[in-house]
């Protein structure tokens, strides 16, 4: 791993503000590139769900209603992570800083949420069922099941192209390939009733249908929740980056040092940095603050950090500050 080892006497300073790239406009075009994609499987996704409330109530089947269930989970975070990606794309303004970014972290939070309350409602009626069984219209479910699983491969390779580095945008990846399974689950129910007439079969894919639900609200909330609570991101390790800072010319010590995730793919980090009381006295402080950004952005693509530089006689008033 390349050294952030350097010249002890600081040269030439980095232009302040100056980054080695510019990807606002490149990221404009990503962020409208999404939501039109989002918005073509949402068009998909609301037109089918109509179809399939329609077919689970003429063939009385529980694994269409559950698939219906989850599709309509798909069409609220769809409509949800379409909204988002609007006010992700909001400059800061006022008393939002970061502007309205988080505003796809919360959008796949509520989508966990509401996939795990529609997978308890399915999961009360699948148990009733199996000890009652109804009629169910094999045939019918079979070509709603197959239908809705076209229908949602095409929404999938829509949204392939949209960007899955974005929790949100993951999220409702995530909601539709999981509907996927769930239809060839229901088709093959379907003809297991055809064939056999064991209309038990339809509780049971149903109940398929909400463990993959389970799986994917779980790690929705799970990754939503990090981001949330600001956890250091999974990727950096703080240690490593500790050293690195270390490694600066001029850099005695490195405290008070944290990292967390703005949105996705927006790691953010700030530090306590002591230093040389050389650095103040001969006016070196900006040029090293330069080098320590220019660290974190060669070795740990972090662009956005806040140092606070100091001289080792600092610490002694930051008793209340972590480690």
């Amino acid at each position: 791993m390349k050294s952030c080892h350097g010249p002890h006497i600081l040269k030439a300073p980095i232009t302040m503000g100056e980054s080695p790239k510019d990807d606002s406009h490149s990221h404009a075009v990503t962020s409208d590139s999404d939501g039109r994609y989002v918005l073509v499987a949402l068009g998909l996704i609301t037109a089918f769900l109509v179809v399939e409330v329609t077919a689970a109530v003429l063939g009385g089947s529980l694994a269409l209603f559950a698939d219906a269930g989850h599709m309509l989970t798909d069409v609220a975070a769809l409509g949800v992570s379409a909204w988002a990606i609007r006010l992700a794309g909001r400059p800061p303004r006022g008393r939002w800083t970061y502007g309205l970014r988080r505003a796809e972290i919360l959008s796949a939070a509520g989508n966990g949420v509401t996939l795990a309350a529609i997978a308890l409602l399915i999961s009360f009626e699948s148990i009733q069922r199996l000890v009652s069984p109804k009629h169910v219209t094999g045939g019918l479910v079979v070509a709603v099941a197959l239908v809705g699983a076209l229908v949602n491969i095409i929404a999938v390779w829509v949204l392939a192209n949209a960007n899955r580095t974005n929790l949100n945008i993951r999220g409702v990846f995530g909601h539709i390939l999981t509907d996927i399974y769930a239809f060839a689950g229901t088709a093959v129910a379907g003809l297991i009733i055809m064939l056999t007439g064991w209309e038990r079969a339809d509780s049971i894919a149903s109940m398929v249908v909400v463990a993959l639900m389970a799986r994917t609200s779980w790690g929705l909330l799970r990754d939503a929740g990090t981001i949330l609570l600001q956890a250091t991101p999974e990727n950096l390790d703080l240690d490593a980056v500790r050293a690195h800072l270390t490694e600066v010319p001029h850099v005695l010590e490195i405290h008070d040092l944290h990292a967390w995730t703005v949105t996705s793919g927006v790691p953010t980090l700030s530090a306590h940095v002591v230093v040389d009381d050389l650095c103040f006295d001969i006016g070196h402080a900006p040029q090293l603050l330069d080098m320590l950004q220019k660290c974190l952005a060669d070795h740990f693509d972090i662009e956005h950090a806040t140092f606070q530089l100091e001289p080792a006689t600092h610490v002694a008033h930051e008793g209340g500050l972590h480690p």
